[in-house]
């Protein structure tokens, strides 16, 4: 580490703490030439996750896209926000657990619209109507039909 009071790499730890949520430690250290004290922080990389879009496109995968689309769907329903994160909590780590730093935008949605179909029929119907892309009344119309004879089975 260079000192950044006068550039020399030889230092010593001072003091090492640990953030609450363990993601950060925090180092103090002491330039062994100028005895100039100074902070470190040290942090995991992370890889970065893309997500494939359908034009083949890639882009870095945005949890805050992925909630506002659920919480549209959502809006005016009975489904906290602590419901959501938890939700999106459990889908990064799938993902992570299986070392996947690539996603097309159709496995996201389709884990999505599946969580919305057991958490809120009106939020899934909503997000499917966006999702799916239903071209006129009839597909939507159907999509509840299913929805409904599901619901009877259940």
């Amino acid at each position: 580490m260079r000192c950044p009071f006068c550039g020399q790499t030889d230092n010593k730890v001072v003091d090492s703490r640990v953030s609450k949520d363990a993601s950060v430690i925090r180092r103090r250290r002491e330039c062994l030439a100028c005895h100039q004290r100074f902070t470190t922080y040290e942090r995991v990389e992370e890889q970065e996750t893309y997500v494939i879009k359908k034009d083949g496109s890639r882009e870095v995968y945005d949890r805050g896209k992925v909630k506002k689309g659920i919480m549209l769907a959502l809006q005016k329903r009975p489904v906290s926000v602590e419901v959501v994160e938890e939700f999106l909590d459990r889908l990064e780590a799938s993902f992570a657990e299986q070392n996947r730093r690539e996603l097309p935008t159709r496995e996201i949605g389709e884990k999505v619209i599946g969580w919305l179909r057991l958490v809120d029929d009106v939020a899934y119907v909503r997000f499917a109507s966006v999702y799916r892309e239903f071209r006129d009344v009839q597909e939507f119309m159907d999509e509840l039909k299913r929805l409904m004879t599901n619901r009877k089975d259940s």
